[in-house]
């Protein structure tokens, strides 16, 4: 067996594309925002936001706009290599101040975005077929570390493998949940509409995803199996986008899995599209790479490891994950459970002289309401808020309580809140939640047998 090396040098072709690919996909996903006017639906129309930092607060109108304007620019400077490092300086860090304005509009694949541009920072994929390496002749190279390209290789991965991981779990393995609840409703779509209706499909869905993401990278990996595997990605995200409204994610993913190809097969491609625009190529390999892996080195270590653990941060509480959502988000866990509710707040002033009920739309978007309720940090971020609006409307000490019902998974709706807790006390911190009431998967068939108890002592 051949020793690996993460200073091998290989083509560099396989980047260039990843970087060509991954600019352009943002670039249009940009006018896509804005074309569905979701710039100010979004982060211009609410009056209020659930940033995940108290500092973190949206520049207004004209500042959303350009920075919004900024990714679109950074993702056109990626994909050209013009100015690649600022460029990829720039997208990260835009993007990802407007992923963390609100947390109403997380989504799986915007962190993976995030991340993605994060690590562009440090790769060299402006090296060849690039603007910079036009403007400075001597940046242009035929040859970079492996340890380049795997990383890439290894963010994918995560993602696959770890979604996989997530779906091992009984709701979606022997309740073919929550797919039971949403494949019936796309009975529509063409060709396989039809299919959706019949009860043993969202558990050949459930079966074959959870399949599919533990596996997928060991056969994009094995050359004889590649191609195959590839086609199964392209399949799968094809019906995925089909199937569900889950934006550019399905076609990021399928453009780049690419970067599982040989660097032969990219560089045959990438040698054809030079001699078609003329672009001359290096003939000398990047001279600073071991230099750049062993300065490197320690932080990619520790960016892998962090990566390792924070999916798995969710043990370190207790109760259901779905209910409680602590550790939910970035760790791949992706379209896993239909969960929705319904949420009243009431405050009164400390010694319960007066009392309102809160009307949420006065402060919310139908979304982030939608949102709130079902998500208790945002619920308790929400009663923070409220209890600085009360303070300065004249209320003594403001006292905020919840009144909350959650359904998940299909279950019948129960309190996800202890509605005695005045939430304005409760520090917003990474500890356990202990404010929340437990998920009761059978709450149906018991409060069935409790009422039945009731009628018959009341009968007695």
């Amino acid at each position: 067996m051949t020793q690996y090396h993460p200073t091998q040098l290989i083509p560099t072709a396989p980047l260039v594309h990843f970087r060509i690919l991954f600019g352009l996909m943002m670039a249009l996903s940009v006018l896509r925002f804005y074309h569905y006017g979701w710039i100010e639906s979004l982060y211009i129309e609410p009056v209020y936001f659930f940033g995940y930092f108290d500092w973190l607060v949206p520049p207004g109108a004209t500042g959303i706009y350009l920075l919004f304007a900024t990714v679109f620019l950074s993702a056109l400077g990626i994909m050209f290599g013009l100015f690649y490092r600022w460029s990829a300086c720039l997208f990260f860090l835009s993007f990802t101040y407007i992923e963390l304005l609100d947390k109403t509009n997380y989504l799986n694949h915007y962190y993976f975005v995030s991340l993605i541009g994060f690590i562009l920072i440090f790769l060299p994929a402006h090296r060849d077929f690039s603007l910079d390496a036009i403007r400075l002749p001597s940046l242009k190279t035929i040859e970079i570390p492996r340890w380049t390209i795997d990383l890439l290789k290894f963010q994918l991965a995560l993602v696959y493998i770890f979604a996989g991981i997530a779906k091992l779990n009984p709701d979606w393995l022997f309740r073919a949940m929550p797919l039971k609840l949403w494949l019936p409703a796309q009975v529509q779509v063409p060709i396989i509409g039809p299919l959706l209706s019949y009860e043993i499909t969202p558990f050949i869905f459930s079966w074959g995803g959870a399949f599919y993401d533990l596996f997928i990278v060991f056969f994009l990996l094995y050359r004889p199996t590649r191609s195959l595997a590839y086609l199964a990605v392209v399949g799968f995200h094809v019906v995925t986008a089909m199937l569900f409204q889950i934006g550019i994610f399905p076609y990021v993913m399928i453009i780049s899995t690419l970067i599982f190809f040989s660097p032969e097969t990219h560089e045959n491609i990438l040698h054809k599209i030079k001699e078609w625009t003329g672009f001359v190529s290096a003939n000398h390999s990047l001279n600073n790479n071991w230099w750049s892996w062993k300065k490197l080195k320690p932080y990619l270590i520790f960016f892998i490891i962090i990566q390792l653990v924070i999916p798995f941060r969710f043990l370190a509480y207790p109760g259901h994950l779905f209910w409680t959502e602590q550790g939910y988000r970035f760790s791949w866990r992706v379209m896993l459970m239909e969960k929705a509710g319904y949420t009243t707040f009431t405050v009164a002033d400390e010694l319960g002289n007066k009392t309102e009920w809160v009307n949420n739309t006065d402060y919310l978007t139908t979304q982030q309401e939608k949102m709130m309720s079902t998500q208790p940090d945002m619920i308790l971020q929400f009663a923070h808020h409220l209890a600085k609006v009360y303070k300065k409307k004249g209320y003594q000490n403001p006292v905020v309580r919840c009144q909350s019902r959650v359904t998940l998974n299909g279950t019948l709706s129960q309190p996800l809140v202890d509605p005695t807790v005045n939430l304005a006390t409760i520090q917003s911190d990474w500890k356990h939640k202990s404010w929340l009431l437990p998920f009761d998967p059978d709450f149906g068939e018991n409060s069935k047998k409790l009422f039945k108890t009731k009628q018959t002592t009341d009968e007695k």
